[in-house]
């Protein structure tokens, strides 16, 4: 008999995939040197899949896997995978959440830091030698101000802890108002309005699309600053970049883009934007965590076991 086949989309600690092994072959998507023969031949043995947020479900493969039932995706953000689609097929899809939450926070709290204080800039003036002409231009203070967080879900209320240790305003916006200790707003305009700085903590997907605008970009105004953690979809990225050329949105620290890793030269090239790699929860102990999920989840499938993290 054949055994079921675990086909992994996106990239993977081979260490992990190596204790999969004893429920399932392994097939790399991305080294496969004639997919539509594959999944020809080998489609309807296709039971399992990992891939990630971004990448979902290749399109060659949402009509070829008959067989398909669990998508394991390895992150906490899963919105380029159709659920309804897969839920409609019986197929159940597990994400990896609360494992790497805390850094993704850390990371939204760097960025801020990074671009009020102008950190970059300042690494640079020491290491090209301009401190020998002259002290480096003050900068603006982060502790006292007014933090705005899109999105108070797990990452977002870590978010609001560790802002709130800088003797910080916390105000948040979401779908609904929750039992927290900050103030509420409706939407992302008038937040933006109050904050000095807007921290984007929302999932991805067609409801958050470009949900950070034109005009809440205007509303933080030119001293205003701009975090994103979370999807570069959430935020109107050329009217972002429109707002830092005129001046009207004052900074902006990202670790998540548009078309990554295509990052546009406007973005690169000015000197009031710090900018990451989507490397939020890229550690070496939150990503072991994350695989270690990933392979929980996906041993509990193959036992007949509930899933550790459902989403489905």
């Amino acid at each position: 008999m054949t055994r079921p086949i675990l086909l992994v989309v996106t990239p993977f600690a081979p260490d992990a995939l190596s204790v999969l092994r004893d429920d399932f072959d392994v097939v790399d998507w991305r080294t496969l040197a004639d997919p539509v023969d594959f999944l020809a031949r080998q489609g309807g043995h296709v039971t399992a899949m990992i891939t990630n947020g971004m990448a979902g479900v290749p399109a060659a493969c949402r009509d070829a896997l008959p067989n398909l039932a669990v998508i394991a995706c390895n992150g906490v953000g899963y919105d380029a995978i159709v659920v309804p689609w897969a839920t409609a097929r019986g197929i159940r899809v597990t994400n990896t959440p609360d494992v790497l939450s805390a850094d993704v926070a850390d990371v939204a709290l760097m960025l801020a830091l990074a671009a009020f204080r102008r950190l970059p800039q300042a690494d640079r003036f020491v290491r090209e030698g301009q401190w020998l002409t002259g002290p480096f231009p003050l900068a603006r203070r982060f502790w006292g101000s007014r933090v705005g967080i899109v999105g108070l879900g797990r990452i977002g209320r870590l978010i609001a802890r560790r802002a709130h240790a800088f003797d910080t305003e916390i105000g948040y916006n979401g779908r609904s108002r929750q039992d927290v200790p900050y103030a509420y707003f409706a939407d992302v305009r008038a937040l933006a309005e109050w904050a000095d700085v807007l921290i984007v903590a929302t999932p991805g997907g067609h409801g958050t699309h470009k949900l950070v605008g034109r005009d809440a970009l205007q509303a933080l105004g030119p001293d205003g600053v701009l975090v994103n953690v979370a999807r570069g979809s959430v935020v109107d990225q050329a009217a972002m970049i429109d707002a830092l050329r005129d001046g009207s949105l004052g900074a902006a620290g990202l670790d998540v883009f548009e078309d990554e890793p295509d990052v546009p030269a406007a973005l690169r090239e000015c000197e009031r934007v710090v900018l990451t790699p989507h490397i939020a929860s890229a550690t070496m102990q939150t990503r072991h965590a994350m695989a270690q999920l990933v392979v929980d989840n996906l041993s509990r499938h193959a036992r007949g076991l509930p899933l550790a993290t459902p989403v489905n």
